[in-house]
């Protein structure tokens, strides 16, 4: 996945969340949050990538 599909995940996740906890539908919101970190935690992976590739070249 790439870094700007994990923050468009990011992104989408923030929305449900925030929708959710508008119309008080706990299990949107918490499905955006869940959502909204799988996101981080793939674009956390993607950076650690590039820099483990910049350091071996």
């Amino acid at each position: 996945m790439s870094k700007s599909k994990a923050k468009a995940k990011q992104i989408k996740g923030k929305i449900k969340e925030t929708a959710g906890d508008a119309m008080d539908d706990k299990r949107m919101e918490a499905e955006g949050a869940a959502e909204r970190l799988t996101g981080k935690a793939q674009e956390s992976a993607e950076k650690a990538a590039d820099r483990l590739k910049r350091s071996k070249s």
